[in-house]
């Protein structure tokens, strides 16, 4: 595992306040060398609650003109489940162009990946990573860096639902040994190619124990799971 992964996690498990979590995300902004990161929580309620490192100004504004609304990051992420790449996102009409300059302008980057997570009883949070480079640039930081910061979006919404609401982990089924073999290769950062190799079976066998520990651990995705089985100490990793 990566050492500022570790790094992070370790410091993470000793949050216990919504603001020690804010100055961990500030934190891991440095720790990873990116532009921005923000994390923002939606709960069924309609109670949010976000830690960012955007400028205050740039958030004021965002909510005064209640930009959501046309922020076409938010609205595609609504629609998936897995990390959405913002040039894969539409940017064509008027209302997201007139938003991207006014972003720019702000000082948000041109590069930027969203993960949507999906908590218990309808709560919604949206992790951005937001970076300045050009795209040679960000395909050479993406591939070194967004797997774990992708990871580590689900330990702070769950730290996030942990300090709102104490912790809300259901005791698990208990994974096999080769459910926990395969996520914790996953988490050691090996594709599922290498995975099931390592493990000298097919990718079609990896996937299914992948799936048997996803729905064991109740995670709305793959990283999710890795996630879930980490925080629970089911991987030695």
């Amino acid at each position: 595992m990566r050492k500022r992964l570790e790094t992070f996690i370790h410091h993470l498990e000793q949050i216990d306040t919504l603001e020690a979590l804010n100055d961990a995300v500030v934190n891991l902004r440095d720790l990873y060398e990116v532009d921005h990161l923000v994390y923002h929580s939606v709960n069924s309620t309609g109670e949010q609650y976000a830690a960012l490192t955007y400028d205050e100004k740039w958030v004021n504004h965002y909510i005064d003109e209640d930009l959501s609304r046309v922020d076409p990051v938010v609205t595609g992420c609504y629609q998936r489940f897995h990390p959405v790449e913002w040039k894969q996102l539409d940017w064509s009409g008027k209302s997201a162009r007139a938003f991207l300059g006014e972003a720019v302008s702000a000082g948000i980057g041109n590069q930027g990946v969203s993960v949507p997570i999906r908590g218990p009883s309808g709560q919604f949070a949206l992790f951005t990573i937001n970076h300045k480079a050009n795209d040679d640039q960000w395909e050479r930081y993406a591939a070194e860096h967004i797997p774990d910061l992708i990871l580590l979006s689900h330990f702070i919404n769950q730290k996030a639902l942990e300090i709102e609401n104490g912790t809300d982990l259901a005791p698990a089924r208990a994974l096999s040994p080769r459910e926990k073999d395969a996520l914790t290769l996953l988490a050691l950062g090996y594709n599922r190619a290498q995975a099931a190799e390592n493990l000298s079976i097919s990718e079609h066998t990896l996937r299914v124990y992948i799936e048997a520990a996803r729905h064991k651990l109740g995670a709305s995705n793959t990283t999710h799971a890795v996630a879930q089985a980490m925080t629970r100490g089911l991987l030695l990793i």
